[in-house]
């Protein structure tokens, strides 16, 4: 009997203790797992009794905080110059959502992240009531308010780098939306405003800049064709190309021509920098069969196509098309056919381009802050690949340098920078003009900025427009906002 009653014991002693593990593990060992789940609605509005923490800009300007209210949620996000950050911030609201930095930070701005727990043990032992944290961001507010002016009532996107650092200094995306609206405390007005825009044929929720539908690159991708080029070791800048005023595309009975049907040489051959100096089509689509679809899709892996990258928001990665006929590969080594990109991924190449092959991991934040503003965490620019040599990005820097001094670039051009860069207008359907595009880097003052901006058919300009006429200008916009501070 004894033997049976200490079995017995054991046996619950056991038993005892399973639950008592098991109890432990699942309130502290999985509790931020378990906070963080985004079907976890009984901690998403909690955290409305929380004085979430602000969210700022360089310099220290409050884009995002949080104000008391008399109501049932206790605080309200206030959002400053709503559509102009929209894309960076996103929104929190009531409904069981969010977005943007809102989302990906959520557990600093809650002030329930692993780096704030002193700060939350501190406020226990004191009584104090718990405050989020703050998040500093990397958007520089004079380039960010450049490009959306510059943009104007355009759809369409930019985005600009520090080359150097991966520092992403402005992120626009147009149309926009105000997230004032979604962060009111009235579910039948915050669902009304939501499903608006959910229908709205302009998409605002779109973030252009990182996600969205992504876009043809038209001739900025020349840039990676060239890279690949050059990579081979069977080209340099001044290799000649075949260039006829149409290509035959083999197996087909379908044409590359140039812009305006025009000639890019009358000798019918032109090398590689003079090619890229007027973007002439035929010339790079002969090149793009030589060098075959395999080495082009190599060389734009390696800028980060088809790679997940987070900023910390979730980028969409960039396609370059794999299993092509040859006539699609002519196509796509000019940006067209099924390539699709995001303007930070474009301008992550130009990135490199400047930064002697180094591409730098593009971030957003900049630090994480505890509700004093004490830095938990700081953000160390962080080399994500080389995807050219050190010799191959001067070359290309050289031949970008023509394109704005003497090619279809010459309105991107600033007076007292250094300024590269590549346009592009790629075809999309007979239904739209196609979407317009400079790509490029701006060095100044010690400083080196990396810029891909795009404008939806063709801007203001439709049909007419060109990635010289319409996205040049506001590149330059941009560069002379940043420089001229």
């Amino acid at each position: 009997m004894n033997a049976q009653i200490r079995r017995m014991t054991a046996l619950v002693t056991v038993m005892f203790l399973a639950l008592l593990g098991s109890i432990t593990w699942i309130q502290y060992a999985k509790a931020a797992d378990l906070r963080a789940r985004p079907d976890n609605t009984r901690s998403y509005y909690q955290s409305f009794d929380r004085d979430r923490g602000p969210i700022v800009v360089a310099g220290g300007q409050v884009i995002a905080n949080s104000k008391p209210v008399d109501d049932d949620y206790g605080y309200q996000r206030i959002y400053a110059d709503g559509p102009l950050y929209a894309p960076v911030t996103g929104f929190f609201t009531i409904l069981p959502s969010s977005t943007g930095i809102e989302r990906a930070e959520n557990q600093v701005l809650e002030g329930t992240a692993d780096s704030l727990f002193l700060s939350r043990l501190q406020d226990l032992v004191t009584g104090k009531e718990p405050l989020g944290g703050a998040v500093e961001l990397t958007i520089d507010p004079v380039a960010q308010q450049a490009a959306w002016d510059a943009i104007g009532d355009q759809r369409g996107a930019a985005v600009v780098l520090d080359a150097k650092t991966g520092e992403i200094l402005a992120l626009v995306s147009k149309p926009s939306y105000d997230p004032n609206l979604l962060a009111a405390h009235n579910r039948d007005d915050v669902l009304a405003a939501y499903d608006a825009w959910e229908q709205d044929p302009d998409n605002p929720l779109y973030n252009r800049a990182i996600a969205g539908n992504l876009y043809f690159p038209g001739s900025t991708f020349k840039l990676i064709t060239a890279a690949a080029a050059l990579e081979s070791g069977d080209y340099q800048a001044d290799s000649e190309l075949e260039a006829p005023q149409a290509l035959d595309l083999p197996n087909s009975d379908h044409q590359i021509t140039n812009y305006a049907d025009s000639s890019c040489s009358s000798s019918g051959t032109m090398t590689m920098a003079a090619a890229l100096t007027i973007s002439c089509n035929t010339a790079f689509a002969s090149l793009g069969m030589a060098l075959g679809q395999d080495a082009i899709a190599a060389q734009a892996e390696k800028f980060g196509f088809g790679q997940d990258l987070e900023i910390p928001l979730t980028v969409t990665p960039s396609q370059f098309p794999k299993g092509m006929s040859i006539a699609n590969t002519a196509m796509a080594a000019i940006g067209q056919y099924e390539d699709k990109v995001t303007p930070l991924q474009m301008a992550m190449v130009a990135a490199a381009i400047a930064n002697d092959g180094r591409l730098m991991e593009p971030h957003l934040i900049r630090t994480e802050r505890d509700a004093d503003l004490t830095v938990m965490a700081t953000t160390a620019a962080k080399e994500l690949s080389r995807p050219i040599s050190a010799s191959t990005a001067t070359t290309l820097r050289d031949m970008m340098l023509d394109v704005v001094t003497d090619g279809t670039a010459t309105r991107a051009a600033v007076d007292g920078v250094t300024v590269g860069a590549k346009t592009g207008t790629a075809q999309k359907d007979a239904d739209h003009a196609p979407d317009v595009w400079t790509v490029g880097f701006a060095e100044a003052d010690g400083r080196t900025l990396a810029i891909a901006v795009v404008v939806e058919d063709g801007g203001a300009m439709g049909n007419g427009g060109s990635g010289g006429a319409v996205a040049a200008p506001i590149f330059a916009a941009i560069v002379e906002a940043v420089f001229g501070e």
